[in-house]
């Protein structure tokens, strides 16, 4: 399986976004960092680069790299408000660890 999900409060976070922010989607990634060894980047997509791959759900359109599909396959995001924070959320069954802070995953 090689699909993305949204939840319905995370799609509208992200249209929330792009018509602040103007864009056509929202781009996810990931980079080196932290103690276990990745982190999810989180990033407003001018335009769709060749290399990406294209999920949408509830109207909003993720753009995720090729190369990172695998990493986010079943995957599903969400957007949560936890007093002050706001944030997406992965639930990602692809984890097999997760930094005591939070701040990285490692696959």
């Amino acid at each position: 399986m090689s699909e993305i999900s949204l939840t319905e409060r995370a799609a509208e976070r992200v249209q929330a976004l792009l018509a602040k922010q103007g864009g056509v989607a929202l781009r996810i990634g990931l980079r080196k960092v932290g103690c276990a060894g990745m982190a999810y980047t989180f990033d407003i997509a001018q335009e769709i680069a060749g290399s990406e791959r294209v999920f949408e759900q509830h109207g909003a359109k993720l753009a995720v790299d090729a190369s990172v599909v695998p990493y986010l396959a079943g995957a599903t995001l969400d957007y949560a408000r936890e007093g002050l924070k706001e944030t997406f959320k992965f639930s990602n069954p692809n984890e097999k660890s997760a930094c005591g802070c939070g701040e990285s995953v490692n696959f």
